[in-house]
């Protein structure tokens, strides 16, 4: 999908290819057409991390930033539209997020392990298990043209005297309230909480942290 035609929609709802359902642009056209001014360059965050319930503290551990692939490299708000293409991704014309998504992630992942216990960086040289996340998918995933999720992925490996320790792929999945970029960066940040708690509770299942 081209960027041109996106953005001929100012109230950000991504419209799906002409050749699949092009009698919804009339509709999506005249739901944005009450909108009397275009914000442009909205930038969305992760907002306030989600509430979890108090654990047990995690022994330190070094966390490497997050790592993404080139097509996340920037701080484009992506969505995909599953129900036409699930090949197709494309992104909001008028809606970033206020950073790339591997930032974002490392800076809700660093934070809620913080909170538990002491948490290093790569050039620390204090003895401690390493952690690296590289992150596979931050996106709003399209089921319907109207109903839509957060889908986040991310695989986490722990290392520990350059052996590995453990390695899991997470993923989480969120519903979105609206099916446009306001409620695909809520959807997606719900999935990052969910994503983060996945992380820190296999931690916690990992002995070598445990030992330390």
């Amino acid at each position: 999908m081209s960027r041109a035609i996106n953005r001929l929609i100012p109230c950000g709802v991504p419209l799906v290819p002409m050749f699949a359902v092009a009698f919804a642009v009339g509709a999506l056209l005249s739901g944005c057409a009450s909108s009397s001014t275009v914000m442009s360059d909205i930038r969305y965050d992760l907002g306030p991390p989600a509430q979890v319930a108090s654990a047990g503290p995690l022994s330190p551990v070094k966390m490497l930033d997050v790592t993404a692939p080139e097509t996340l490299g920037s701080d484009r708000l992506i969505y995909r539209l599953s129900y036409v293409d699930t090949q197709r991704t494309a992104s909001y014309a008028n809606s970033h997020w206020t950073m790339p998504p591997a930032q974002l992630l490392t800076q809700r992942l660093r934070n809620a392990l913080s909170a538990r216990g002491t948490v290093l960086t790569g050039g620390d040289g204090m003895r401690a298990p390493v952690l690296r996340v590289d992150l596979e998918e931050f996106e709003q995933d399209f089921d319907a043209q109207a109903q839509s999720h957060g889908a986040v992925t991310a695989r986490a490996t722990l290392s520990f005297q350059g052996k590995v320790v453990g390695q899991h792929t997470f993923a989480a999945r969120a519903p979105a309230s609206t099916p446009d970029a306001a409620g695909g960066a809520r959807a997606i940040a719900a999935a990052t909480d969910d994503l983060v708690a996945q992380i820190t509770a296999w931690l916690d299942a990992q002995a070598v942290v445990a030992a330390q």
